[in-house]
């Protein structure tokens, strides 16, 4: 019984300080903060419209970056995190929608915009091309196509 309560005291004080373990050539604890932030910044906070995770300066946002680093501390990996995070809050927290289902079309709607664009311009250009009228001098008479030069022609001989 002893024992195990030695052991189960142990296992306390590891958990407390195991964050805080530090790298003997730089002096750093992991994770440092380019950890945290490197995960931070692919959310976005729940709370605040439009702001990336890692800038937020909400309480609840330092809470979420205090998180982040425990779990990096607990040995959770990057996608694991984002994954715990879409589970509390939806994909809304992500800076980056996933690249599946509806939410895909979010990253093939504007390269599908794009070539519609592109497939547009084409066709209005080669209708502008055919609707081009040679340029004539100003001065000279049009040019009048032989049958209706003779019909004119035969119209004024009839009037006189």
């Amino acid at each position: 019984m002893k024992r195990t309560v030695v052991m189960a005291f142990l296992l306390v004080l590891a958990l407390l300080y195991g964050g805080d373990v530090t790298l003997a050539q730089g002096g750093e604890t992991f994770p440092t903060d380019n950890d945290v932030n490197a995960i931070a910044k692919k959310l976005y906070c729940p709370v605040c419209p439009n702001t990336p995770l890692d800038v937020c300066e909400t309480l609840a946002c330092q809470e979420w970056r205090a998180q982040i680093r425990d779990q990096l501390a607990a040995g959770w990996s990057e996608e694991e995190i984002i994954n715990y995070f879409v589970s509390q809050y939806g994909e809304r927290v992500l800076a980056e929608p996933q690249r599946r289902g509806f939410s895909s079309l979010a990253w093939f709607f504007p390269i599908l915009a794009l070539l519609l664009g592109i497939a547009i311009v084409v066709q209005v250009l080669r209708t502008w091309r055919r609707r081009v009228q040679p340029l004539t001098v100003p001065g000279t008479p049009p040019e009048v196509p032989p049958e209706v030069a003779a019909r004119v022609e035969q119209e004024i001989r009839d009037l006189l």
